[in-house]
């Protein structure tokens, strides 16, 4: 190969501290600008070199594991041209049971009746999906992950923060799903006891997200077709029972009720908005000509679709558990297996079959896991220039013995730690999604805005002055509006015990980073 990236023996020897990319660039020409591969790292320079880095590559290539980490794709390696792998993406990993969980913490947790639940659902997913599909038309253009974009917002070293906060939430996230799996295991046969369907979760998800972004990709675009046809068999069993209670709105229950709906409003938004924090990183493979009106449009397909229908069957199935029949199945299995107990509940009409389902069900985990347990391993390589040196798949080992260790002692506190772990997940990245919005439409005005050939030179980033303290003003407004069992806020307190802390905490790091980067960039103009 005969390129700007070609290698000899010398250049070897270099890349075996890092994979680097000799840049001979003018980076005020109008040139660097427009060349879609500036500072971008070709796949072959991972496996240069004696070091362990490039053994341990030269390994993994050998299996066809994805060897990149968070190094900026070029242009000639964008070859997933497929608007439907993108769509597909979410549509696998929201068409799982967790989802179908969200919903019925409605009526359960919240004791929203059926009619406000439905709309809570439909209003706060919509509102939350919009920045996933926002971040997803970052990909292409600039073919960098979502952990490494940020630093255009939060600079060099405020980023790291935010990495081991993603960090937090993607592991979370694998062990809460992880558990809904192990309930719908233990649903089929109290004989399979929740840690064992735990591990089984885990490991699929480990095998799947190894591998890296095509093994991902290829299992979402296939997997959801299973779950959905057993998610329309639960519909259809359920409504030919006549289990279902339709509890009437009471016209003034959304406001004598309002601390619970926007509780649960705010575990809706939570979990919809909760793949914002990696968004990009499932579209760095695409061109950078792709349409941003039809990436965008994929990824809100992706997501509203399976997140309305499986939610709302989790608000209808549940309220059969208010039966008052002497003996209701509903009731009995939620209280021995959580939701899976609940949906075997409404599939137990069908014998067998119905437990062949709910085992679709529980192994539809993984692809709600997959996107979770992938992304992990590549904001870890965001914290250090040493965590960079490790290879995403190793990672990845790594981050699934961590979600294990923390959703077997889960298991037996499930609904508590999933409602306190959405509202985590919702309140920081509302203020994340505040100041990347803030900044991205009023000071870089848009795409054409991002100096990409920069991002990874910690001296012309941002300083993220500006960004950290907007964080703190967000915080702020978070706590000030937050409604836990053992917290709420003076705001929230106003308002009827109104959990309003990811809507303060959007409002106050959008309008301080508003305030705050004009003075940054006066200063210190960078």
């Amino acid at each position: 190969m005969t390129s700007k990236f070609s290698l000899g023996s010398r250049g070897e020897a270099d890349l075996e501290k890092a994979p680097q990319v000799e840049n001979n660039y003018d980076t005020n020409s109008n040139e660097t600008r427009d060349n879609l591969s500036v500072n971008a790292v070709p796949g072959e320079t991972f496996v240069y070199g004696n070091s362990t880095y490039a053994k341990l590559q030269r390994f993994a290539g050998k299996f066809n594991v994805e060897q990149r980490g968070i190094e900026r794709v070029p242009e000639d390696e964008r070859t997933d041209t497929s608007y439907v792998n993108i769509g597909s993406m979410w549509l696998a990993a929201n068409m799982v049971s967790s989802s179908f969980a969200i919903g019925v913490l409605g009526p359960q947790t919240f004791g929203l009746s059926f009619v406000d639940a439905i709309l809570i659902c439909l209003f706060f997913n919509l509102l939350g999906v919009m920045s996933v599909c926002f971040f997803s038309c970052f990909g292409p253009p600039f073919g960098l992950r979502q952990m490494v974009l940020s630093r255009f917002w939060f600079g060099w070293y405020a980023v790291k923060f935010i990495a081991i906060l993603n960090v937090i939430a993607c592991v979370g996230w694998s062990a809460a799903n992880a558990i809904v799996g192990a309930q719908l295991l233990n649903a089929v046969s109290s004989d399979v006891p929740g840690y064992a369907g735990i591990l089984i979760i885990t490991f699929c998800t480990l095998f799947i997200t190894f591998a890296g972004y095509k093994v991902v990709h290829i299992y979402e675009k296939f997997s959801w077709i299973p779950t959905c046809i057993v998610f329309i068999i639960v519909l259809g069993t359920f409504a030919h029972s006549g289990d279902f209670i339709n509890v009437p709105m009471n016209p003034d229950s959304f406001f004598s009720k309002a601390g619970g709906c926007l509780s649960f409003g705010s575990t809706v938004y939570g979990f919809a908005t909760g793949w914002t924090s990696y968004a990009a990183d499932y579209t760095v493979y695409q061109p950078a000509d792709r349409s941003r009106r039809k990436v965008f449009l994929s990824t809100w397909l992706g997501l509203i679709v399976p997140l309305l229908f499986t939610e709302f069957l989790g608000i209808a199935v549940y309220t059969a558990t208010a039966l008052n029949d002497g003996h209701n199945k509903y009731m009995d299995g939620y209280l021995a297996s959580g939701n899976g107990g609940l949906l075997g509940a409404a599939l137990s009409p069908l014998g067998g079959f119905g437990k062949f389902c709910l085992v679709i069900l529980a192994l539809s985990i993984v692809a709600n896991n997959c996107p979770n347990i992938y992304s992990v391993s590549l904001t870890l390589q965001v914290l250090s220039r040493y965590t960079q040196r490790v290879p995403r798949f190793v990672w990845t080992f790594c981050a699934s013995c961590v979600s294990l260790a923390i959703a077997i002692p889960g298991y037996s506190h499930f609904e508590t730690v999933l409602t306190n772990f959405m509202d985590f997940i919702a309140y920081w990245l509302a203020i994340y999604t505040g100041i990347a919005l803030a900044d991205h439409i009023i000071f870089k005005r848009g795409f054409s805005g991002y100096r990409i050939e920069i991002y990874d030179k910690r001296e012309k980033l941002p300083c993220g002055i500006a960004a950290s303290i907007a964080f703190a003003f967000g915080v702020a407004g978070m706590v000030t509006g937050m409604s836990q069992p053992w917290y709420t806020g003076p705001i929230a307190d106003l308002a009827q015990g109104s959990d309003i802390g990811f809507e303060l905490g959007f409002a106050f790091a959008f309008v301080m980073y508003c305030a705050l980067r004009p003075i940054e960039l006066h200063y210190l103009r960078r």
